[in-house]
């Protein structure tokens, strides 16, 4: 197995970047505690501030009409939510409570082909802004993901689609959109730390998951992508113990295909790019953005029905 070589694209600002996702041109990624969505532009080699004042936004994704959606974790407690970025510097908010209860903090976020949106919402401690340190902030009693649905009217409703997760984190639709890969990233060690594989049902709830790899009481995944053969690319793993911060490559039944480690701690997400979608950009929790040359192809975001 050749090792994948990581160019710093975007230097460590001392904080958390994440969210990366390809417009087809360059890469949307967030620096969360600067509040900023950046974009790197590989023709010009240059990373530029898009958008300012996002509210510690970490997780992004496009819809099939290229419209771009972020998890904001809150720069106040006030403003935890998943939102709609406009074309004309506006944003739309979809959802920013569940049963009259104030969100936690929005994480990562993924659409699917008819417009339903899926989000995770765990409370990280100090994920967002400073008020994220007290967890009396938490007005949930449960860290869940949840499904929005599109309404006639342009609005979404909500629903609750898992029951057994706790500081569930990345997302990830399988290449038939029939089964949802979720990241559970506990932080207690009475928490678990497991890749995970719902199954989804036609009513768009989720069956009981099977549990496709077991990360112990080490770090788990925190985001990953899909590459065109089903595989799941993920970041894991950190400097105090196991295999070190590592891309991991996953079959669809969890088998361990490939590890590439990072120069960074904690690798925190990755997103395909570059014209041919082989190009795997990596964000992390100093603030690098990193991208190496990989033999895999990625899927974009966005996919139709098979």
């Amino acid at each position: 197995m050749k090792q994948w070589q990581f160019e710093t694209l975007d230097p460590a600002y001392g904080h958390v970047s994440e969210g990366p996702a390809w417009d087809g041109t360059g890469l949307f990624f967030t620096r969360i505690q600067h509040s900023r969505i950046m974009r790197y532009d590989p023709a010009a080699n240059r990373v530029s501030v898009w958008r300012e004042n996002t509210n510690c936004a970490n997780g992004l994704t496009f819809d099939a009409q290229g419209r771009l959606y972020g998890c904001e974790g809150g720069a106040t407690e006030n403003t935890r939510r998943v939102v709609r970025y406009e074309p004309d510097g506006g944003y739309t908010v979809l959802a920013d409570s569940f049963e009259g209860k104030r969100l936690n903090i929005p994480n990562d976020i993924v659409v699917d082909p008819q417009g339903h949106i899926w989000f995770t919402d765990p409370f990280y401690e100090n994920a967002a802004g400073p008020w994220s340190a007290d967890r009396t902030h938490k007005d949930l009693d449960h860290d869940s993901i949840y499904r929005l649905d599109p309404k006639s009217d342009g609005t979404y409703s909500i629903h609750r689609v898992t029951f057994d997760t706790t500081r569930p984190n990345g997302l990830l639709f399988s290449l038939d959109y029939k089964t949802l890969y979720v990241a559970q990233s506990g932080r207690e060690k009475t928490e678990f730390r497991q890749l995970r594989a719902y199954p989804v049902k036609p009513d768009l709830s989720l069956g009981p998951c099977e549990i496709l790899h077991d990360f112990g009481e080490n770090r788990g995944i925190d985001g990953m992508r899909l590459d065109t053969e089903g595989n799941i690319i993920a970041t894991a793993g950190w400097e105090l113990g196991g295999p070190g911060p590592l891309i991991y490559v996953f079959s669809r039944s969890g088998e361990v295909l490939e590890k590439h480690p990072v120069p960074c701690t904690r690798p925190t997400n990755c997103a395909f790019g570059g014209d041919d979608l082989t190009t795997l950009y990596v964000t992390s929790i100093e603030g690098f953005l990193f991208r190496a040359k990989t033999e895999r192809q990625g899927c974009p975001l966005y996919r139709g029905p098979s």
